[in-house]
């Protein structure tokens, strides 16, 4: 065996046994700070190296001159490894510690801002990442308030819609129980006509619940919009009458979609008696179904005047009702959140803007496949 394979196994040997310690060492330290960790590798290399020509010394390899002065270069390379690996640890640890404060601030409730001092690769990474984070969480923020005063609102609302009703009913059948009332008949009529705007008002509130719960199940079939149209108008047509309303259905094109009949017959029909009680006496309700691009777009336009800009955003919002939607008719703000439960369910999306005199909302479903 030549000495150079000597002195590389003798130079393994030491610098292994070494190494194995530091491994050891960077076991015990490895929950501690990293400034540790990177003097116990800085010591290490160092280490291993004097191991290693040690190693070779005892095996008269080195002469005594040979070793003393390879141990004073390997001194000196200690003394600097440890005093860079000291800095390098102390300067990582102060930038994960701005980081950390910095990502305290956020979890409290504010907005992370990223430190402005350079950092490594890795921890720009980290700030880019909670600063993504961050803006997510305050988006989230945003809704959940939104939500949260949408539900106050409907509480509040509910509760004054159910509590008119209500006490007219109380008052009629004390009224029929006593017997002073002066027509009974009309008493109960006026009795079943409460009883079914109570019912139509629990049916709408059990189907938004099972649209934020998911629980929608939808059982979709081929069928014309030309078919669903003339239904909805048909069904439409005596309140249309009744509030002098008159209802066009000339621009519907028969496009074949995939959907469930009942809850998109539920959606045209949220959508008219929308539009026929916010159109004044005299005006036209106008319904239009076309392929695009997008999809099928079915529309449904009124005479309402038009909806403010600011509130535009909020049309679709649970409990939304408008500013003069005190009045009993005007529902609970319950259907086009259900219009849009719906039609998001079918994979699509609705929405509203003003025109001329009034506003549209249209509602965009896919199209059925050929």
């Amino acid at each position: 065996m030549n000495d150079t394979l000597l002195i590389a196994l003798y130079a393994f040997a030491g610098a292994a046994a070494t190494g194995l310690t530091g491994a050891g060492a960077l076991r015990l330290v490895r929950r501690r700070s990293l400034t540790a960790s990177l003097a116990v590798v800085a010591a290490v290399a160092v280490a291993a190296m004097f191991a290693g020509t040690l190693a070779v010394a005892q095996a008269m390899f080195l002469s005594a001159h040979d070793l003393s002065v390879v141990t004073t270069v390997l001194a000196m390379a200690a003394v600097v490894s440890m005093i860079t690996a000291l800095l390098l640890g102390r300067w990582i640890v102060a930038r994960s510690r701005e980081l950390a404060v910095a990502a305290r601030s956020f979890g409290d409730g504010g907005d992370f801002t990223a430190p402005e001092a350079p950092a490594t690769a890795e921890l720009a990474a980290v700030s880019r990442e909670l600063t993504a984070t961050s803006a997510r969480l305050a988006e989230s923020r945003m809704r959940e308030r939104a939500l949260e005063s949408s539900r106050r609102e409907l509480v509040a609302w509910i509760s004054h819609d159910l509590r008119t009703p209500l006490a007219g009913l109380r008052a009629m059948s004390e009224a029929l129980e006593d017997g002073v009332a002066a027509d009974p008949q009309r008493y109960l009529r006026q009795i079943r006509t409460e009883v079914e705007r109570l019912n139509d008002m629990v049916g709408d509130l059990f189907e938004l619940s099972r649209i934020h719960a998911g629980t929608l199940v939808l059982s979709p079939s081929r069928m014309s919009l030309y078919d669903l149209v003339g239904d909805a108008l048909a069904g439409a047509d005596p309140l249309a009458r009744s509030h002098g309303v008159r209802l066009v259905g000339d621009h519907v094109e028969p496009v074949p979609v995939e959907v469930d009949g009942k809850e998109m017959s539920r959606v045209l029909g949220n959508l008219l008696v929308n539009a026929i009680r916010r159109t004044p006496a005299d005006g036209t309700v106008a319904v239009a179904a076309e392929r695009r691009a997008d999809g099928v777009v079915l529309s449904v336009t009124d005479g309402c005047g038009g909806i403010p800009e600011h509130d535009l955003p909020r049309v679709f919002d649970t409990g939304w009702r408008g500013s003069d939607a005190r009045t009993p008719p005007a529902g609970a703000g319950l259907g086009l959140a259900i219009v849009r439960g719906i039609v998001e369910a079918h994979r699509g999306h609705a929405t509203v803007h003003n025109i001329a005199g009034g506003c549209r909302f249209e509602v965009t479903l896919p199209a059925a496949v050929t």
